[in-house]
């Protein structure tokens, strides 16, 4: 194939640039000094907790982290999550 570009004088497509990783967005200072706890739960879990969050105009966020403190209340731990 690329003989056959070469003797038709057709020009060779340019490789793809690599992607530039300096010019990522650096994480957010709000994240500084967090990690990152996850899970994979069914779809109606994220909707009810969208719906929910939306309509005490919070967070998904904010709701779990009042989730995680009163799990560590029933668990016999000290509430550690700030709001």
């Amino acid at each position: 194939m690329l003989d056959r570009a070469k003797g038709s004088g057709e020009a060779m497509p340019a490789p793809a640039p690599k992607p530039d990783i300096s010019s990522r967005k650096p994480t957010l200072n709000g994240r500084k000094g967090t990690k990152l706890i996850g899970g994979h739960f069914s779809p109606e879990v994220s909707t009810q907790l969208r719906i929910i969050a939306a309509e005490e105009g919070t967070t998904v966020q904010s709701l779990l982290g009042e989730a995680l403190d009163d799990l560590f209340v029933k668990k016999g731990r000290s509430r550690i999550v700030s709001g």
